[in-house]
């Protein structure tokens, strides 16, 4: 059966740039939590809200925003022994909805949440292992912003020690690359130690 990419493009763009960190905390009594902390459109910043829950609930839809559409293209559209950078091209457009969502005029979130739905549906030990990876840094340094952005850079190198394709292992480089520059506010932030720590 031969499917329609654009429209595969389309639907899974518009599914990853639902934003329900400004949804969800409009619809608790919150306002825009884009006038809340650092402005960003994430569970990291709902979380300076005070209200844990509300933060997890964010987490959760962000994150099934990229687990959903990957998994389903990868179990139910394609043959990943034929398409799998097909398969991971198309599933990354959450990732790029949630950056770049229609919505918001293109000014999306860091896409760290939906990155990680992401890889769990491509792959479930990468998953697992940037999740363990970023909750150990984030215990460790408290800052959210350089956890995800040394989870992001070491994810490439675990996936050359495992034997990935060439081509597989420098698309998600370009993601993680994508990702980081994405947190270039917070890397200046950072610098100039000004960067909010989490509070867990």
């Amino acid at each position: 059966m031969e499917y329609n990419l654009f429209i595969i493009i389309l639907i899974v763009y518009l599914i990853g740039s639902i934003p329900f960190a400004l949804i969800i905390t409009k619809l608790s009594g919150y306002g825009d939590i884009r006038n809340i902390g650092s402005g960003n459109i994430g569970s990291t910043n709902v979380l300076r809200t005070g209200n844990k829950f509300l933060a997890f609930t964010v987490l959760i839809f962000d994150i099934l925003k990229g687990y959903i559409p990957t998994f389903y293209i990868l179990n139910y559209l394609f043959d990943s022994n034929n398409n799998e950078l097909t398969i991971y091209a198309l599933g990354s457009m959450a990732i790029i909805g949630h950056l770049f969502p229609v919505w918001l005029k293109f000014k999306g979130g860091k896409g760290i949440a939906t990155y990680i739905g992401f890889i769990f549906a491509a792959n479930y030990a990468l998953g697992a292992f940037f999740v363990f990876l970023w909750l150990f840094m984030a215990f460790l340094i408290k800052y959210s912003s350089m956890a995800s952005i040394f989870s992001l850079f070491v994810i490439p190198f675990l996936m050359l020690f495992l034997s990935y394709n060439p081509s597989i292992l420098l698309f998600f480089s370009l993601i993680s690359i994508v990702l980081i520059i994405k947190h270039h506010a917070n890397i200046k932030r950072l610098l100039n130690n000004t960067e909010p720590k989490i509070n867990f």
